[in-house]
């Protein structure tokens, strides 16, 4: 073809003026540019379909032999660490500290004694009263006896009883009163807060001391309402400590049934079963397991699944050409795609060089 081309070019330059000539020779440059890219075209295709043609081209491409596993997909959430004991302490009543019998770290006990305030008054009532309470219980057992041999009168016997019950009460007051003056830990755990000094004014409601059980921690989180049907007690799930870097395993053992009403969430805890050194309200983040294959399939990253109108597909290398294998997915995470058909373990995706093939084309594989 490319000599018809010339001779065409030959003929009109002998019969032509130069003008024409000219002109003429445009117009068959251009007609040989288009002529030549047909040729190619023409080749190309031609390639294709007869292997005995020398134009084939092959590409050089890379692959990966495709194996089964379990497939899992997470939901992932904000999470913070939390003390299933952790209790702010204060004092029962006003008063000036005069004793602090713990400092930072140290451990206690439950019911053990933290610190006192200033309690000489109630001391010096209780012992006033003490006074007037033994001899009114004198009174009242020496009444009773007389009123047992039917000696003396009844409301005699009832004044000492009164009277006798009334400083009961008000010694059982100043007790409590005396309790009060004393800041007591309700758990065992390690002293994480003082902030108190002696002399210091302290009042109800004033956090004077925090104690933590740190032996029983768990993380907490809010999960949107959407997956709510996605997660339940018993859940594996993978928390991650990006402060540690650093991840355990742990298990789902609470996931609330209440919707919270203000921003549409739903509470799960985890309890932290570990001996690593981690902190209240320090931040977590939940990978929550909420799918897991029932048998090993295969996985493909999402990016060497290509799209026709009609299907998804991938391409394998088989006998040294490019294949087209459509296929069905089932789940997707983390950029990959859980196959449930079209593929079988063993044979070879073109990972690297995908893009540059289409079926039917020879490739040869890296080694």
């Amino acid at each position: 073809m490319k000599s018809f081309a010339v001779l065409l070019l030959s003929v009109a330059l002998t019969s032509c003026s130069a003008p024409d000539q000219k002109a003429e020779l445009e117009q068959l440059k251009k007609q040989r540019q288009e002529l030549d890219t047909r040729i190619s075209e023409l080749e190309e295709l031609l390639a294709k379909s007869d292997s005995s043609l020398k134009y084939q081209k092959t590409t050089e491409v890379a692959v990966s032999k495709l194996q089964s596993r379990i497939f899992k997909t997470y939901i992932e959430v904000q999470a913070r660490v939390d003390a299933d004991q952790n209790v702010f302490l204060s004092s029962g009543m006003p008063g000036t500290v005069t004793k602090i019998n713990v400092k930072v770290g140290d451990k206690v006990s439950q019911g053990q004694v933290l610190a006192e305030t200033d309690s000489r008054i109630i001391q010096q009532q209780m012992s006033d009263l003490q006074t007037n309470y033994e001899l009114a219980k004198q009174v009242y057992e020496k009444q009773e006896e007389l009123w047992k041999q039917k000696i003396g009168t009844e409301i005699q016997y009832l004044q000492a009883k009164s009277n006798k019950e009334s400083l009961e009460k008000k010694m059982a007051a100043l007790e409590e009163q005396l309790r009060m003056s004393k800041i007591v830990s309700p758990i065992e755990g390690t002293v994480d807060g003082l902030n108190i000094k002696i002399g210091q004014t302290v009042a109800p409601g004033m956090n004077a001391i925090t104690v933590v059980n740190f032996s029983n921690l768990k993380v907490k989180a809010d999960v949107a309402e959407s997956y709510s049907s996605r997660i339940k007690t018993g859940d594996e799930v993978l928390i991650y400590f990006p402060d540690k870097n650093d991840s355990i395993v742990s298990k789902i053992n609470y996931a609330s049934r209440t919707i919270n009403l203000l921003n549409r969430t739903f509470a799960v805890e985890a309890l932290l079963n570990t001996k690593e050194e981690l902190h209240p309200n320090m931040v977590a983040k939940l990978k929550i397991n909420d799918y897991t294959s029932q048998k090993p399939v295969l996985v493909l990253p999402v990016k060497f699944i290509q799209k026709s109108s009609s299907a998804n597909y991938v391409l394998v290398a088989e006998n040294g050409k490019a294949v087209k294998k459509t296929v069905t997915i089932g789940k997707e995470y983390s950029g990959l795609a859980e196959i449930t058909g079209g593929l079988k373990e063993g044979e070879e995706l073109i990972t690297k060089g995908y893009d540059l093939v289409i079926e039917g084309d020879s490739i040869t594989v890296q080694k």
